[in-house]
């Protein structure tokens, strides 16, 4: 129980900070593209304002008021543009130097073409990787292809912008990107490098303190436990003497509707005390089971006979398919026991005359033997049937009062089969049919 509650605490630690790590990696990362992407339009903006080519970027930005030149005799002079354009995160003398050498570091070309396609002019002479006849090529594909769009990309790096001139002609301008998109595929490969080792980091560190994290569960599991059998001990003491004082009264002035109601309960008390010290003790991890090659063809054939009274008493439709030499690795007695809780709470709760189904098979493709309880009922109880295996839970109170049961036979079922690294589950067919599944890990068929 520790264990797994310590591996559910190092699992959801771990997942919220994955989807954490996935958002700044992916927020970072996205950012960055946009980043690149926009710096390629604002220069295709310039370049398509003056007909393909840039301007004296000096003149540029005293134009349009974005920045001034340097004061003459103070170069590093960071104050170097208006009050009202300084940038919160850059000094004005670093944007300025960037903006003024943009035509120096900008790879780009341009193709003019008239209104119905024809290639006038072509540009190459800012880029060495596009020749004239590539620089067309590019052109004519946009034009025949793809001109209700006026920006996008073209051989997945090149941003282009296309401009229809006043006299139907156009002037195509394509941006090299590969630069912009070799560092962002640099750095989206390195933010994946440091938040991998960030999350091996927090795993360790997760993994380390989560004894301490789990600590106040369980140590109010132990004194759960500790009190359950305690309890459970104290209990047996009373429990017989008041057996024994009623067998004496019965000797002594004769069995009367009292003294059979006294010992009917002292008999119920004594049963679900039973249970609850088994049900502690397998849910203990140091619990000692004798484990072994078992053949639970045999068990299960075997716990199938007890119940055959009930059934005739009850007229129910008893039928059991049962797959012989189907062998685990598990303790004979638990198995037992299992098969005997959800036969005999399948009886308890089936009407007279109605059917109880018992069947056992393997599975080879998954290697596991899988035993199902199938019967009829008044209702299936409503939600989620997991709730069914919850201790003291009842699906319906006046039915269990009615039976005799304990409301923890099912607890019990599913301690067992947990400890032989198996499963159980509860389904439905209908709103009057329930099968109880058991799957358990099989390691010899014959």
């Amino acid at each position: 129980m520790v264990k797994k509650l310590r591996r559910k605490f190092v699992l959801t630690a771990m997942l919220s900070l994955l989807l954490i790590l996935i958002g700044i990696i992916g927020v970072i990362n996205v950012v960055n593209f946009i980043q690149v992407q926009a710096g390629a339009d604002d220069t295709l903006n310039i370049l398509a304002d003056n007909d393909g080519m840039f301007p004296d970027m000096g003149d540029f930005l005293k134009k349009n008021g974005e920045m001034k030149e340097p004061e003459e005799g103070n170069p590093l002079n960071t104050d170097v543009g208006p009050e009202e354009f300084k940038d919160p995160f850059f000094n004005n003398r670093m944007l300025y130097n960037r903006s003024i050498e943009l035509p120096f570091q900008s790879r780009y070309f341009w193709v003019k073409l008239t209104e119905t396609g024809k290639v006038t002019e072509i540009n190459t002479g800012h880029i060495a990787a596009v020749s004239s006849s590539d620089a067309a090529d590019f052109a004519k594909h946009l034009f025949f292809n793809n001109m209700d769009n006026h920006r996008g990309y073209i051989d997945n790096q090149y941003r282009y912008l296309v401009k229809k001139n006043e006299d139907g002609s156009y002037l195509m301008i394509f941006m090299d990107c590969s630069a912009g998109f070799y560092n962002a595929s640099r750095l989206f490969i390195m933010t994946l490098i440091i938040g991998f080792i960030a999350l091996a980091a927090m795993f360790i560190l997760v993994y380390l303190f989560s004894g301490k994290a789990v600590e106040p569960v369980v140590e109010s599991l132990e004194k759960q436990k500790r009190f359950i059998t305690d309890a459970g001990h104290e209990l047996k003491t009373p429990l017989a003497v008041i057996s024994a004082n009623m067998d004496v009264i019965e000797l002594e002035a004769g069995s009367s509707e009292w003294t059979k109601s006294t010992k009917n309960q002292i008999k119920r008390m004594d049963g679900l005390v039973k249970n609850l010290l088994a049900l502690s003790r397998m849910e203990e991890e140091n619990i000692h089971l004798a484990f072994s090659d078992i053949n639970i063809s045999k068990i299960a054939d075997e716990s199938t006979v007890y119940f055959r009274a009930v059934s005739d008493f009850k007229k129910i439709e008893y039928t059991c398919d049962i797959e012989e030499n189907i062998h685990i690795n598990g303790d004979k007695n638990s198995f037992g026991q299992l098969f005997t809780l959800l036969i005999d709470n399948a009886m308890k709760y089936t009407e007279n005359g109605g059917k109880v189904h018992v069947k056992l098979s393997s599975d080879e493709a998954l290697r596991t033997a899988v035993f199902e309880v199938t019967n009829t009922c008044e209702k299936v109880p409503e939600g989620n049937l997991d709730r069914l295996f919850d201790r003291f839970y009842r699906g319906d109170t006046s039915r269990s009062r009615e039976t005799g049961g304990y409301g923890i036979g099912l607890s019990v079922a599913r301690a067992i089969a947990t400890s032989h690294g198996g499963t159980i589950e509860a389904e439905t067919e209908n709103d009057k049919t329930i099968r109880f599944k058991v799957k358990v890990p099989m390691i010899k068929m014959q």
